[in-house]
């Protein structure tokens, strides 16, 4: 398999774009190092400590990607309002509450537009949620190479890994094309798998370490490169963009999938957040990349922040 962090290295050695500044990554080091790693959320993912869990795990990370073009998609479940990914987890979670056939792969594999559209309904006078069509083509996807490669039962991969998280990303990433992060930068090709590892590390948040959550090496994954923690640090002066870029983006403009612009932007957020982690290492608080990840995503939810760059892209 691709060596994700390696790949993030070799991207940040040639940047031209973005750089990562050192200096202050232990300014925000310090400021991480007595926050709580925030907690599974049980409310807003459903789970059963059951297969079922791993089924219900598996479509929210194939349906994580790009909730940010207005207007909003917004869903009420259970009375309360949400948008963006708990959005997603939460209608995912109410469908597999009410017996809803969408953890029968075999169902998923041919799922019809409207039972999709239904599923992923909005609350009245909202939008619908961005990139739908593709959606809809990768849940069909999931429940083909399901089918085919596991007899419709998603914890086969699971069990399939025997333990090793970076095997259940290769074999997540080999078995279904839509969690093949990767692209060319600098004649090389370069992969980030942003929701193949947050699948993984999802099993160990839900099922605390045990069972379908317990990995070996988990060690060895990175942060997930997404738009999110990229506009945090950038916000908390760790990523430096050049003039052109910095503008771009405050504008709001696109910013092509694939571009050098983009990737040096992933690139330079899973190296920023490695170098965090070995920071807070010296400083006595070992934690694994996911969970610095947790913890910066989890301040980005509030903080003020300068705007994110927008890729419309189905890796994050």
């Amino acid at each position: 398999m691709i060596d994700v962090l390696a790949c993030a290295r070799f991207v940040c050695d040639r940047s031209t774009h973005v750089a990562v500044d050192k200096r202050e990554i232990h300014r925000l080091a310090d400021k991480l190092l007595s926050l709580p790693v925030p907690s599974w959320d049980y409310v807003h993912h459903y789970y059963d400590g059951s297969e079922k869990t791993v089924a219900y795990l598996l479509l929210v990370d194939a349906l994580n990607f790009c909730f940010f073009p207005e207007p909003r998609w917004v869903v009420i479940v259970d009375g309360e309002k949400l948008q963006g990914y708990f959005a997603l987890t939460s209608v995912l979670k109410e469908a597999f509450r009410c017996g809803c056939p969408i953890d029968d792969f075999h169902y998923l594999a041919q799922i019809d537009v409207q039972d999709v559209r239904t599923l992923l309904r909005g609350a009245v006078g909202t939008g619908e949620i961005p990139v739908f069509d593709e959606r809809v083509r990768i849940l069909r996807e999931i429940g083909q190479q399901v089918v085919a490669l596991y007899q419709g039962d998603p914890s086969r991969l699971v069990k399939e890994s025997c333990g090793g998280a970076q095997r259940l990303v290769e074999l997540l990433v080999r078995g279904c094309p839509s969690f093949r992060d990767e692209v060319s930068y600098a004649g090389e090709r370069v992969a980030f798998y942003k929701r193949a590892q947050i699948f993984v590390c999802d099993l160990f948040g839900s099922f605390q370490g045990h069972s379908y959550g317990s990995f070996r090496d988990i060690d060895r994954l990175t942060a997930f490169a997404d738009y999110k923690l990229p506009q945090l640090l950038r916000a908390e002066r760790v990523l430096q963009y050049c003039e052109e870029l910095k503008g771009r983006i405050d504008r709001m403009e696109w910013i092509d999938a694939g571009s050098a612009e983009e990737v040096e932007i992933r690139a330079a957020t899973i190296v920023a957040v490695e170098e965090l982690r070995q920071r807070l290492k010296r400083r006595g608080r070992n934690l694994f990349a996911f969970e610095v990840d947790w913890l910066l995503w989890h301040i980005a939810q509030s903080a003020k922040m300068p705007p994110h760059h927008r890729t419309l892209t189905t890796f994050y």
